[in-house]
């Protein structure tokens, strides 16, 4: 369900904001634009919104500058703590995207950035699955999330990461369950989803899926 990275997150929260800005050489890749892709991720959300994985609030941001009203979920305390800091009104909740407390009134959209590879592949299903149920007809998921267009993609990237030396980063890649955007294509079509995918860097990838 992605808390057991919990440990991992506490850490992350002291250092996230300077990594997502690229003073880590070894992450800019990862978070290249990282601003444009939590307005565009906030651009397409609407209505009434669940965050997940809320981090130290930098979507939610975005979604409050769009007039959007967010109930935010997170598991780690630390990072709870940060996101209130930056947007003192927001409703934060202890929780995952397995394990959450049901909003009282319809959600709109389901959105996360950076966080959904914290579950496996079975776990994003069931996540996805579980979305169907609580979205209306044309509510929709968006995700920015890291990913791999295919096997071989993903081969090559582990290759770089090794070759440049970035031990963190090849860890992160090896241990996490970044997914094959197929798998997720597939995941999201199952379950009544029509997905659509757009490439933001060489990690980050936008996903807009909309309930039929």
């Amino acid at each position: 369900m992605g808390r057991e990275f919990i440990d991992t997150f506490e850490k992350w929260a002291d250092v996230y904001d300077q990594s997502v800005s690229g003073s880590d050489l070894e992450y800019q890749e990862v978070f290249r634009d990282y601003k444009y892709i939590l307005q565009t991720v906030a651009s397409h959300a609407k209505g009434e919104v669940l965050e997940f994985g809320v981090g130290t609030g930098n979507l939610t941001k975005e979604l409050v500058k769009q007039g959007l009203n967010v109930i935010g979920i997170e598991p780690s305390e630390k990072m709870r703590l940060k996101a209130k800091v930056k947007i003192p009104e927001l409703q934060l909740y202890d929780g995952d995207f397995l394990d959450f407390p049901l909003p009282d009134h319809q959600i709109d959209s389901i959105v996360s950035s950076f966080a959904f590879h914290h579950l496996t592949d079975e776990e994003k299903e069931q996540a996805i699955e579980n979305y169907g149920r609580l979205l209306p007809i044309n509510g929709r998921i968006v995700f920015a999330d890291t990913l791999f267009d295919s096997e071989i993609e993903k081969k090559k990237v582990h290759r770089w990461a090794k070759v440049h030396g970035y031990s963190h980063l090849l860890k992160d890649l090896r241990t996490e369950y970044y997914p094959i955007r197929q798998t997720l294509y597939t995941a999201f079509r199952k379950h009544h989803f029509v997905p659509y995918f757009k490439q933001m860097n060489r990690f980050a990838w936008l996903i807009v899926a909309e309930k039929n």
